[in-house]
């Protein structure tokens, strides 16, 4: 993609130094655009994310906000805005390394940690971000969801159904927010080699047997790269993707096909 595909201003990641979202803050650097890499607690990661950027000939800004806190939401966007002119598209990645319990086995906290991150964070990141992009003629919303929308896979409850909840949200704002010209999309998330899967693996809560059962539900014998997560969060948000919304991509290799 080029220049062109997007129009001055900024992309707004949200989780910009998770696993996945550090790639797909940098696959939109390499598509043409400026990206702000918003980030709650690691530092050094969003920086050595804002060196490649620049790297790439793009501009980068960091902005610290944990996403539960509406202010800290509200400022972070207020300094992108600031540093870039225009935000005309917000990612949203941000969650927390997903414990893997099943349903009836999750405590209270747990399960209201995970709504209050990922329901929660995304609305108050649209909240922040929705009067930016109407004020600028319109925008995107890309929502990282889960793979587990359309298959689900026990014991990842603390994922999907804050996701699902997520999901809704995206629809509503493709229809209420569509004659302000501006579109929402959610990229259904597979089994990716990065993030919480690397991490899961190596504190040894899936074994051989959850990746032999996995892959059997994988149309695509292998895991996905972050990178073809980035590629579909870019197309999605950008003019080649100008008349989708409300829609959803899933990149998962087939899973549960």
């Amino acid at each position: 993609m080029t220049q062109k595909d997007f129009p001055e201003g900024a992309v707004v990641v949200f989780g910009g130094s998770g696993g996945i979202g550090q790639v797909v803050a940098k696959s939109f650097a390499q598509a043409g655009t400026d990206v702000a890499v918003a980030y709650r607690s690691k530092r050094e990661v969003a920086e050595r994310v804002a060196a490649d950027i620049h790297g790439l000939g793009r501009k980068a800004s960091l902005h610290a906000a944990d996403v539960t806190d509406a202010a800290q939401v509200r400022a972070a966007v207020d300094e992108a805005a600031r540093a870039h002119g225009r935000i005309h598209t917000v990612v949203f990645g941000a969650g927390p390394v997903v414990e893997q319990v099943l349903l009836g086995e999750t405590g209270e906290s747990l399960w209201r940690r995970s709504l209050d991150v990922e329901v929660n964070g995304f609305f108050n990141v649209v909240q922040a971000t929705l009067p930016y992009l109407r004020a600028a003629g319109g925008g995107s919303y890309v929502h990282l969801g889960s793979a587990g929308h359309l298959w689900w896979p026990p014991k990842d409850g603390l994922s999907v159904v804050p996701k699902a909840a997520n999901e809704a949200l995206v629809r509503g704002i493709a229809k209420e927010e569509g004659r302000n010209n501006i579109r929402a999309n959610s990229v259904l998330v597979g089994v990716i080699e990065a993030g919480m899967f690397l991490e899961l693996l190596r504190r040894g809560v899936f074994d051989r047997k959850w990746i032999d059962e996995t892959q059997k539900l994988l149309a695509l014998k292998r895991w996905g790269k972050p990178e073809e997560v980035g590629h579909a969060a870019v197309f999605l948000a950008s003019n080649k993707g100008a008349y989708i919304t409300g829609q959803q991509i899933n990149v998962s290799g087939g899973f549960g096909v």
